[in-house]
């Protein structure tokens, strides 16, 4: 037997890639100490802070809007699944965190979806999740976008969308049906 087929097979590992923007990044800088386009390489028991203060946070925001722990991301294992989850937390005592439609309070969490919209304030971050093999390591990988990413993906709420097609021209307080004459439209 040669020493190819004694070797290992290499695991695939779980990425979360992340698209990030913030409408001020090119005159302050915002995403400076983040490094784009290189996978980094966790360990599967690392929750991973970000935020604006660099003693506590993998990833800093170099903005006094951001908080000095914004959220953190969590990795685990849902029972009977041999797949790697992410759960997401807001930090933030000032700023309420959404994710898609659901709006995170301080210390909230939730089950962070396989692809999924989170903001705060002028924050965006396009989060999408590689499925991977290995329980001990998982990655991260940046990119800038230089667009809004509510329109450059056309992200839409999730919500579901009223009758009349519009929030705002429905009328939520009456729900009885109304009768017309068939000239009075």
């Amino acid at each position: 037997m040669s020493n190819f087929e004694d070797a290992d097979t290499e695991e695939t590992v779980t990425c979360l890639q992340m698209t990030v923007y913030h409408p001020g990044h090119q005159q302050n800088g915002i995403f400076q100490s983040i490094r784009f386009f290189n996978r980094q390489k966790l360990p599967s028991s690392e929750v991973v802070k970000f935020g604006r203060n660099s003693n506590t946070c993998h990833y800093t925001f170099q903005d006094k809007q951001a908080s000095r722990v914004q959220f953190s991301l969590q990795l685990f294992k849902k029972f009977d699944s041999s797949v790697l989850s992410f759960e997401i937390k807001n930090m933030s005592k000032k700023t309420n965190l959404i994710v898609d439609n659901t709006e995170l309070g301080y210390l909230n969490k939730m089950d962070l979806p396989h692809k999924c919209l989170v903001r705060f304030g002028d924050y965006q971050f396009l989060m999408e999740k590689e499925d991977g093999e290995s329980l001990e390591v998982f990655e991260i990988q940046f990119s800038l976008s230089t667009r809004p990413l509510l329109q450059e993906n056309n992200w839409l709420p999730q919500k579901p969308i009223p009758e009349c097609g519009r929030y705002s021209s429905c009328s939520t307080q009456n729900n009885s049906p109304i009768e017309m004459g068939e000239n009075e439209w």
